[in-house]
Formats: structure tokens, C-alpha cells, sequence
């Protein structure tokens, strides 16, 4: 029987996200709540799923690190999904909400990214997005917590060739992104999202890799958005960062692409350490590509390697860990897409006495963080 609901789950995701024809020749953006500037975001409400929006996701990532100081970056995304399938159907089997997780394992000893990925319809202790608290789960998979500003999440991952169950310990509250919590992402205002983020949670937990399960600690980053909007006309994908800063800030900072690659929006956050937010406009970031990957797999080509300039002068590269961070999703969202852990080097940093230094001419690295790229192999669908 479950197999059956596993079947059924990944046709609804098909439908949905893959660009087939929703169940209602009518559905639209009316549809679903608009996202309004003004609403204030209120928690612990908001830390649990809104299950009238269009689509939702928690997303965490991270670096790692064992005893031995190796390190190795990591990813856990849920999404959440209103079909307008079967919303007048009684019965607890019809996809009125699906659920997907996907989690990576960045490993440089293995050259490449360990990742799987989870779908299913909602039903009760198997598949869920819960509301007033962050409650999601796909099966044995699952993120739980925010209860208060200062709860800590859980986690839980287990596949085939990796798995971690990790704890995030929040030391401020959460972070809006945009105006208060709304964020615009492309000059029309009606394309925007709630969104805020949690930096420099502190993680401790297990991680295995391969047939070797190690403790490990580290930090991470939390976002949690969600939105009744698609992807804005004209654009094509997007680039992502999320970094912890090594003086305990964070710098959130992303740019809407159309088909030549050109920036048709952009925007970010810049927080202190004790969370409050200076948020940048499209005028305030630009990401420059310095240096290609092309995937052996798919053939793609993703800049892995970028400069971003900030409005007030500042100068950073973006580095991978390593440049296969690749993650292939077709089994469950559809998407093909890089995601990967980064440094942030500050350029410019060797001026003066330190520029005889061949490691201070490097640059001095300012933060680690995720970098994700969608929309390289065709438009991003969702």
C-alpha cells in the first residue's frame, strides 16, 4: 500500500512541479494568500508550516567537522507544497499537501556530493508539515523544533550511503529578511515571500558517512520562506549565499537571473550578532562569475567560483569546498541544481606590510556558508 501512495505522491509532484497542467484549468495565483507587505511575523506561530501558501521550505546547512578536523559541509531542505488536488475529497489519502526532503553530504575525500531525497502526501505520523512549531517529517526522516526563540532543532537523516542526526542551538532570535519579514524578489512587489533566517546556530550531533559514524560539531543556518508566487517572468534561476561570519554576523545575499545570466533583481541581509538586520537592495550586491565547473553527469556548466561586491566597497570571492557539489533532484522536485558549502575570502585584505605574505595575499577568509545556483540547465519550474 505504501508503495502505491509513494506512486501517487511522485504523479502529484509530476503535475505540480514538472509544468503539466494543474487538476483546474482555473488555478492561479488567486488561488492561494497573496504575500502582503505589513503582515508582521509572529513566533512561535511562525515557525510551523502555512499550509494555504502555494509552496514553503525549511532549509539548513552547514559545515562539519570530527575529531580528526576534517571537514565536510552538509545540506537538509523540506519543501511543502499545496496542490489544489483533491482539496474537496474527505479522505485522508487524497495530495492535498505533499511534502519533499532532500539531503547532501559534501565529502572532499570522495571527490563528490553524497546526497538522497524524500516525497510523500501528507498523512498523520508518517508525512507531515505541522503548524505553530517547526514539525516536518517524511517518513523516518524529520526537523523539529522552534518552540521559543531559543529552542533547539532536531534532526534525523538516514540513507543509503549517509546519514546524521544533528542539533541546532539558536543564541538569537530570528532574523527578517526584506521589509519585516517581506521579501521582494523581482521589481514587482507582487513577487515576494516571508522570509527570515536563523545564522550561526551552533551544531552538535553524529554524522555517517560511508560505514563510519563520527561526532561532530559545527555551525549552521536556517531559513525558513514560503510564498503563493512562481518564479518571476523572465527569470531563470537564481544564486544564493548564506554565510556565518567569522565575527558571529551573517550575510544573506541573493539575484534573480534571466536567460542571458544578467541580474534582474537582488537583494540581501546583513545582521549582527545580536540578530538585528540591515537589509541590502539590488544597488547594494552584485555577483560577478570568476571560474566554471561543468558537471561529467548532466553536462551543465555552474560558476562555482564568484566575486561579490558589496554597496559599501567591500570585496569578497566566493569559493567552493569542492566544485561537484551537484544534486540532482528529478526523482521529487524535478530541479537539477548546485548547492553547495563555500568560503567567503575577503579580497583586498593583504594591503600594507601583510602583502609579502603568500597566504595573506590570498585573502583572508571572512565566513563560511552554502551557496546554491538553480536554473543552469533550464528555467527553474516552480
Amino acid at each position: 500500500m505504501k508503495r502505491v501512495f509513494d506512486l501517487l505522491s511522485l504523479l502529484a509532484v509530476g503535475v505540480l512541479l514538472l509544468g503539466a497542467a494543474p487538476a483546474r484549468a482555473d488555478t492561479a495565483a488567486s488561488d492561494y494568500p497573496p504575500v502582503v507587505e505589513g503582515r508582521a511575523l509572529a513566533f512561535p506561530r511562525d515557525y510551523g508550516a502555512h499550509p494555504d501558501y502555494r509552496t514553503e521550505w525549511w532549509y539548513i546547512t552547514g559545515w562539519l567537522r570530527d575529531a580528526r578536523g576534517t571537514e565536510r559541509g552538509f545540506q537538509l531542505t523540506f519543501f511543502r507544497v499545496r496542490t489544489l488536488i483533491g482539496e474537496d475529497n474527505p479522505s485522508r489519502f487524497a495530495p492535498r499537501q505533499l511534502v519533499l526532503a532532500h539531503a547532501a553530504v559534501a565529502d572532499p575525500a570522495s571527490g563528490r556530493l553524497r546526497h538522497a531525497e524524500r516525497s510523500g502526501r501528507t498523512y498523520p505520523g508518517l508525512v507531515e508539515a505541522g503548524e505553530g512549531r517547526t514539525e516536518v517529517r517524511v517518513d523516518g526522516w524529520f526537523l523539529s523544533g522552534g518552540d521559543t526563540a531559543d529552542a533547539p532543532y532536531r534532526s534525523h537523516i538516514e540513507a543509503e550511503d549517509f546519514g546524521f542526526a544533528l542539533d541546532f542551538v539558536p543564541d538569537r532570535p530570528p532574523v527578517l529578511n526584506g521589509k519585516a519579514g517581506f521579501s521582494q524578489k523581482a521589481p514587482d512587489p507582487l513577487n515576494a515571500s516571508y522570509y527570515y533566517s536563523r545564522p550561526q546556530l551552533q551544531v552538535s550531533g553524529s554524522l555517517r558517512v560511508g560505514g563510519e559514524t563520527m561526532a561532530v560539531s559545527g555551525h549552521a543556518w536556517l531559513d525558513h520562506e514560503w510564498s503563493s508566487e512562481i518564479l518571476p517572468e523572465g527569470a531563470r534561476g537564481w544564486d544564493w549565499i548564506g554565510i556565518n561570519l567569522n565575527d558571529g554576523s551573517g550575510l544573506m545575499g541573493f539575484q534573480m537571473r534571466d536567460a542571458e545570466g544578467r541580474a534582474l533583481w537582488g537583494a540581501g541581509t546583513l545582521s549582527d550578532a545580536q540578530g538585528r538586520a540591515t537589509p541590502l537592495g539590488p544597488q547594494d550586491l552584485r555577483f560577478i562569475p570568476l571560474r566554471h565547473w561543468r558537471s561529467p553527469r548532466t553536462g551543465i556548466a555552474y560558476p562555482v567560483e564568484w566575486r561579490l561586491e558589496l554597496g559599501d566597497g567591500r570585496r569578497f570571492r566566493i569559493e567552493p569546498l569542492m566544485d561537484d557539489q551537484e544534486l540532482d533532484s528529478r526523482a521529487s522536485t524535478g530541479a537539477i541544481y548546485w548547492e553547495g558549502a563555500v568560503r567567503l575570502v575577503e579580497e583586498g585584505a593583504a594591503a600594507g606590510p601583510a602583502a609579502d605574505d603568500p597566504a595573506a595575499a590570498a585573502g583572508r577568509e571572512a565566513g563560511r556558508g552554502y551557496l546554491e545556483m538553480t536554473g543552469y540547465a533550464e528555467r527553474l519550474r516552480m
